[in-house]
């Protein structure tokens, strides 16, 4: 499956018979799949299709979806509320009781008023209806594949990155392994100047049993091998579900929290300069996938 990237954009603009329309997606980052539905009122028995329809091809991501109508104006009739009208002539007789020599109204001034004449959208019949919500939800598919396109397209472009990135961080892993000083050597001269320096600090009454404890601090301290080899482990990881594909972004996310937590721990062990530079390679790389791994779905 394609790597797919949470961010996108696509439209859709159909008609059936008098009616026009426009569809609009977008979406951005998100920890689930959040659906932001605006549509006509009297479509609302569309919601659960159009749910249905987005969780099938999108995994995570806020997604706004829009749908915007209007009909053809020669289908529109004008009509007389009867109910208003009667209300404004009501009105008018308690006005003419009150105020006799107040000059009747016009016709015009009374269908002006509010609610009196208004426009009245043709009913359509349960079979026009039944097609004009069958495009609707073709139209909505159209876009759905546009903006899936959009999204795998950057995807593709987020995977070639973090790919990168990864094959960075293995080259200063083996960087880290290949050092002078992460030789046996160069641990045991260092720790022997360590512990001389500790002996001579003491003037010689060091107690055999701290000096014990010290040394096995000092070269546990040194040791980096478990940070290296889990180092290689989630490199290895990375790479299998780049290769696999699909909704990987969450699983991307904690190897990075994974990688960073590696990274620290050898930063805190480092007792040499080149290694602390490492370290500090590695945590500027591993910051810089985790923000390209945040817009994986």
């Amino acid at each position: 499956m394609a790597l797919a990237s949470m961010t996108g954009f696509a439209r859709s603009i159909g008609e059936s018979g008098p009616v026009r329309w426009t569809w609009e997606l977008r979406s951005v980052n998100g920890k689930s799949l959040d659906l932001r539905i605006r549509i006509p009122t009297g479509l609302e028995t569309l919601e659960p299709k159009i749910r249905e329809r987005c969780a099938k091809v999108l995994r995570r991501g806020n997604v706004s979806i829009g749908l915007s109508m209007n009909r053809d104006q020669s289908e529109q009739q004008f009509q007389v509320n009867e109910s208003a009208l009667e209300a404004v002539l009501t009105t008018i007789e308690l006005l003419k009781n009150r105020v006799p020599e107040l000059a009747p109204p016009s016709v015009d001034g009374i269908l002006s008023q509010k609610g009196v004449f208004e426009l009245k959208e043709p009913e359509d019949d349960e079979v026009a209806q039944l097609a004009l919500h069958n495009a609707l939800l073709t139209s909505l598919d159209a876009a759905l594949i546009d903006l899936v396109d959009m999204r795998h397209t950057e995807g593709r472009a987020i995977g070639s990155v973090v790919r990168d990135q990864i094959d960075r961080i293995a080259d200063l892993t083996h960087a880290a392994e290949g050092l002078p000083a992460r030789k046996p050597e160069a641990i045991k001269a260092r720790l022997k100047k360590q512990l001389t320096e500790l002996l001579d600090a003491a003037e010689g009454q060091l107690d055999p049993q701290r000096l014990h404890q010290e040394a096995v601090f000092l070269a546990t301290k040194a040791d980096i091998r478990e940070e290296l080899d889990r180092l290689h482990a989630h490199v290895a990881a990375v790479r299998e579900l780049m290769d696999s594909g699909g909704a990987i972004g969450r699983r991307l996310d904690f190897l990075a929290q994974e990688f960073n937590r590696e990274a620290n721990t050898l930063c805190s062990k480092s007792n040499d300069v080149d290694l602390t530079a490492i370290g500090l390679d590695l945590k500027a790389v591993i910051d810089q996938m985790r923000e390209q791994i945040q817009n994986l779905e």
